[in-house]
């Protein structure tokens, strides 16, 4: 996160898993339960009970006006009235699935635009993501790695995401599904980036994309490239062990604040 033009909006990400409970803390952070906030479920296959299941939590949370917002092969993201309520929305909500559908019907298109835009500007606006829709919020995303294949040099896929941060990778259902060999490959790839591994019932909050404050009920595995060396990436052929020296890793929990700038942590 180096970045001097800091934005002004919040993100929030879950590692997802059962996020119900996680969905509470959306709500807190509305400045009002009567303001619009919209699903997106681009990223799930199936849409439809998908978006009845985020609508009744949230309704059940105490938010009065949610939506299912549909962007998909039948519903374009440039529609005129889909571009009006995200201009409208004080939440926008990215659920789970396949996030590379999500970059798929958003690239380049004047919704993402309006969706930077606003996040950038607007200081009262939330955009959250749960899973996939958490991996795709920042300016890469890891799609591909797993188990000691992600250790070797080729063994991941980085493609860009939404690109609401800069310098920044999350990826999620961290701890349980045995990912941080692909997250640090990945920060190793990028070194000026930061890598937030969220274990599922766990999130963040991320304002104005300075403090990376961690809820919920397990942890956030943050792994730090500022200062790697001794990479052998470079040197390396494909198929072959990578090694780094350096990586500096917190393992956080809930009431733990990590400044992204500086990679310090502290207690709220």
């Amino acid at each position: 996160m180096l970045s001097s033009d800091f934005p002004l909006g919040t993100l929030v990400a879950f590692g997802g898993g059962d996020d119900d409970a996680l969905l509470a803390q959306l709500c807190t952070l509305l400045p009002s339960p009567k303001l619009p906030v919209e699903i997106i479920t681009t990223a799930s296959r199936d849409v439809a009970a998908t978006a009845a299941a985020y609508e009744q939590v949230l309704r059940e949370l105490g938010c009065q006006h949610v939506q299912h917002l549909a962007i998909d092969e039948h519903h374009p993201a440039d529609h005129p009235a889909t571009l009006r309520r995200l201009q409208q929305a004080a939440l926008v909500f990215f659920t789970g699935g396949d996030q590379e559908r999500i970059t798929d019907f958003l690239a380049d298109t004047e919704f993402l635009r309006v969706l930077r835009y606003r996040f950038q500007t607007d200081a009262a606006f939330l955009v959250a993501g749960t899973s996939a829709g958490a991996a795709a919020l920042p300016a890469h995303m890891l799609v591909g790695g797993q188990g000691w294949r992600a250790l070797r040099k080729g063994g991941i896929e980085v493609l860009p995401g939404l690109g609401l941060l800069p310098h920044l990778l999350i990826d999620q259902h961290f701890v349980e599904r045995g990912r941080f060999g692909r997250l640090a490959h990945a920060v190793l790839a990028h070194t000026s980036y930061l890598g937030l591994g969220l274990g599922e019932e766990t999130g963040i909050i991320i304002r104005h994309g300075q403090q990376a404050e961690v809820f919920g009920y397990g942890q956030v595995i943050v792994l730090d490239g500022r200062h790697l060396h001794g990479s052998t990436l470079n040197q390396i052929a494909q198929g072959e062990p990578v090694s780094m020296l350096g990586l500096h890793v917190h393992v956080l929990v809930q009431g733990h604040v990590l400044d992204m700038h500086t990679g310090k942590v502290r207690n709220i």
